[in-house]
């Protein structure tokens, strides 16, 4: 029988199978509090620190306890990394028989239904499409899983995906022809029957909004649900809260329609005409929107001159095609199942023309050709923490972001969970010893329109220093694109800007470089790990306080002045600091790595609320003078070449 410090303490099990394993006092202490959570059937929310282990921390107490687990990351990358990696290795160590699986969303998966439906529509496909779909149908004979990873011969953003996988919009669930070859139900199948089940956020958000798919429910067979990355779960859970409707499902609908049509409705031209109709209104609504891609609040449209009457319209046109597709869906499964989602689409829709909001936050997204409508409640923690504690399954959330300035009511106010336990577990890296914090001086407000160039005289100096090797994070495009065109004029260094390279091509050259300098935005400030001598300095040119511009955040702010919160200190500030913990948290990722980070915004030391941030981030010197940030440098060059000496 095992106890964890057997497992995780100096002279465990870990330290005796795994070659450079090192016992960490806080990867104990945080597995010894889930394991009393389990135990207690109590929630936890635990953050823990860059280095702390954090899943051997929570897969050891899960597995020991034998417990129905369900365990959901950020990402499916984070899902096959604890599937192929993590849980076999910890298994086999504890000799425990437990049988694992990974689940993912029904669209990686091929749908053989669809995949039928599109090979007789194979003279409506382009060329390159066509040869894409017989690859795929050749694949199909073979699979056992029938997840389309699985072939790396069709690119992963082709359109063909589109036809051959389902939503749950399109999916025919039970009624399905086919139901019984149906990959994604034996992956749903297989996963109710293991031990432990690794999904993603998004999956578990939309098994938890009871979505009626025709496969059932995976959360209420769970005893303990382990959600990692959890301050990404608050986002996703109100997307699956909330209500949309966007351009490309109606088009969709309308392709499945004609699809039908063609086969099992040929008497019945008028619903073809129809859809051509309302094609070309969706087409038409587009031309009344902003031209560029952009989010917006919801009266931004109701001000465009026919916004409202073509809103109306498109109503009054998708609920006549409804009428129609009710005369025909008793002739198949595909036309009964087109008619559902035509209700559903006409259900969503009226929203949109109700003028009572409540709770809500009505906004739009439009991208170069099509546009999406979205109803966001403005508070989930009811919710949430009505459907968590109603279960009987222990809740652990961890993150290494989750507290700000060593509190944690930011977090647990948002999802309603104020009675769980907390925990917050230090990264074991020294930063004292392998950090510096430089803030340089006489930099301008943030809102100067001199900021960036200004920035980029200070930055200059520390990149010299560094010798590149940098990633520079930025808090808007248009300040990204400034910096790099002053880079290019003013360095030789080897330049990585977001969007000339698909993200992990720009990280692996960043990787194999020498002298390269990475500048990014929002989705290069967390979940990026670089570790070793490639990265030794981390950038920020501001607070990353969200804009006020942003439909949801603006609504939210309005919310709160009017029922006598205060915005700032209660949701921009504490939601800053997280973001900023995450970019931040690019830079120690191993015992051995040393770097500089250098916050370039003035008001971190003009402003009060600048101390929250500093007291949310790891304990490291801080510096204004640019000296002590070559010093820094030349003495790990020192140190390096002494070790390089004596080996």
């Amino acid at each position: 029988m095992y106890d964890l410090d057997s497992i995780l303490g100096s002279n465990g099990e870990l330290v005796k199978h795994i070659e450079g394993f090192q016992s960490r006092e806080g990867q104990l202490s945080m597995a010894q509090a889930i394991e009393r959570a389990i135990n207690q059937r109590t929630h936890l929310v635990a953050e823990a620190g860059t280095g702390t282990g954090k899943t051997f921390a929570y897969l050891i107490p899960a597995i020991l306890s034998g417990k129905k687990t369900i365990i959901s990351t950020g990402t499916r990358n984070l899902q096959d990394q604890i599937f192929e990696k993590d849980f076999p290795l910890i298994r086999d160590i504890l000799k425990r028989p437990v049988e694992g699986a990974v689940l993912k969303g029904r669209a990686n998966y091929l749908c053989l239904y669809r995949l039928n439906q599109a090979k007789m529509q194979t003279s409506s496909l382009i060329k390159e499409t066509d040869v894409e779909l017989t690859e795929i149908e050749r694949w199909s004979h073979q699979t056992l899983e029938g997840d389309i990873a699985e072939v790396t011969s069709v690119a992963e953003d082709s359109l063909v995906w589109q036809q051959v996988t389902s939503t749950a919009d399109n999916c025919l669930g039970q009624e399905c022809p086919m139901v019984s070859e149906c990959f994604p139900l034996i992956a749903r199948k297989k996963a109710q029957e293991v031990d432990v089940l690794i999904v993603n956020h998004h999956l578990l958000c939309a098994d938890w909004s009871l979505k009626d798919d025709g496969f059932g429910q995976l959360l209420p067979e769970a005893e303990l649900i382990i959600i990692d990355e959890a301050h990404q779960l608050i986002d996703t859970a109100s997307r699956f809260l909330g209500i949309s409707v966007s351009a490309r499902q109606v088009l969709t609908l309308l392709s499945d329609i004609g699809s039908e049509q063609l086969k099992l409705a040929s008497d019945m031209p008028e619903l073809i005409d129809l859809t051509h109709v309302i094609s070309e209104d969706i087409r038409e609504m587009r031309k009344l929107l902003p031209e560029q891609s952009i989010k917006g609040a919801w009266d931004e449209l109701e001000q465009l001159k026919d916004f409202i009457h073509a809103l109306d319209c498109l109503v009054g046109r998708i609920e006549q095609l409804f009428k129609i597709l009710g005369k025909v869906a008793v002739r198949s499964k595909g036309l009964e199942a087109c008619w559902k989602r035509c209700e559903d689409i006409l259900l969503r829709l009226k929203l949109f023309t109700n003028k009572e909001r409540n709770d809500w936050i009505q906004w739009f997204e439009t991208y170069s050709r099509t546009f999406t409508f979205y109803r966001t409640p403005l508070d989930i923690s009811k919710a949430f923490s009505s459907f968590a504690f109603a279960s009987e399954a222990s809740w652990v959330f961890t993150s290494a972001t989750l507290s700000v300035n060593h509190k944690f009511d930011f977090f647990t106010k948002r999802l309603g969970l104020e009675g769980a336990e907390t925990g917050l577990w230090e990264s074991p890296f020294d930063f004292v010893h392998q950090s510096l914090m430089y803030v340089p001086t006489g930099m301008p407000e943030p809102r100067d329109q001199c900021y960036t160039a200004v920035m980029m005289e200070n930055v200059i100096p520390v990149l010299n220093a560094s010798e590149g090797r940098a990633f520079i994070l930025f808090t808007s495009h248009r300040a990204l694109q400034e910096a790099a065109t002053i880079l290019l004029t003013k360095t030789d260094y080897k330049l990585l800007v977001q969007g000339d390279l698909p993200k992990q091509q720009m990280l692996e050259s960043f990787r194999r470089s020498d002298r390269a300098v990475l500048l990014g935005t929002a989705s290069f400030w967390e979940g990026v790990d670089v570790r070793g001598d490639a990265l030794s300095c981390v950038i920020i040119d501001k607070l990353p306080f969200a804009s006020p511009g942003d439909p949801v955040t603006k609504a939210r702010l309005d919310y709160m002045t009017e029922n006598g919160q205060s915005p700032f200190s209660e949701f921009q500030l504490p939601s800053a600091a997280l973001t900023l913990k995450q970019g931040v948290g690019r830079l120690i990722r191993d015992v051995e790595d040393k770097g500089v980070l250098m916050l370039c915004d003035p008001r971190l030391s003009s402003k009060g609320y600048g101390k929250v941030f500093i007291q949310s981030l790891p304990a490291m010197p801080i510096t204004q003078d640019i000296n002590d940030v070559k010093r820094f440098y030349r003495r790990i060059k020192t140190q390096k070449s002494g070790v390089k000496q004596t080996t």
